[in-house]
């Protein structure tokens, strides 16, 4: 059994990428780059990855020191909240169809008389009956293109080929 290796956690951000590593002795290194900086770099999580390993740019990353690699991005977040790209459909099972525009009920005034919520980051809600569900009725029902954000635990076989065959995207949670 080997030793422990590099470890990176990496957030690309529109405007960052920030990697933290821990290093097989277990010292912490950070780096911050662009996340567009095509002209000195094709990849900003790569290229912090190289920099952190002391490799020069383009370089192989040799995957035998690396234990694990972690990354998130804000990216398609904050084209959601910035209302850029294309609309989004909200498919939940019936009755939660006002769950996200209901919230918490978080508000500064607690007892202020004319509330003002923001406007929703979904363009209209579908509801469904779960997995009864035919997924070829929905696409069909929906103008939109839809691109369902499912839990593992809800999805099943069925209905992942179901949407599959439709040439959708799929993204699991």
């Amino acid at each position: 059994m080997r030793g422990p290796g590099w470890r990176f956690w990496i957030d690309r951000g529109g405007t960052f990428t920030d990697v933290v590593a821990r290093r097989p002795d277990g010292a912490l290194l950070t780096r911050k780059l662009l996340s567009e900086g095509r002209a000195r770099y094709p990849d900003a999580a790569l290229q912090g990855i190289r920099e952190l390993l002391g490799l020069a740019p383009g370089a192989p990353i040799p995957a035998s020191e690396i234990d694990e690699i972690r990354m998130g991005t804000t990216v398609a977040t904050n084209a959601l909240l910035e209302r850029r790209g294309e609309p989004t459909v909200f498919v939940t099972t019936r009755g939660f169809g006002d769950a996200l525009r209901i919230g918490y009920q978080d508000r500064p005034d607690i007892f202020a008389l004319d509330i003002r919520l923001p406007e929703p980051v979904y363009a209209r809600v579908i509801e469904i009956d779960e997995q009864r569900t035919n997924v070829r009725n929905l696409i069909q029902e929906s103008k939109d293109k839809i691109d369902i954000l499912t839990d593992n635990t809800t999805i099943n076989e069925l209905f992942g080929e179901s949407i599959k065959e439709e040439n959708r995207i799929v993204l699991i949670k």
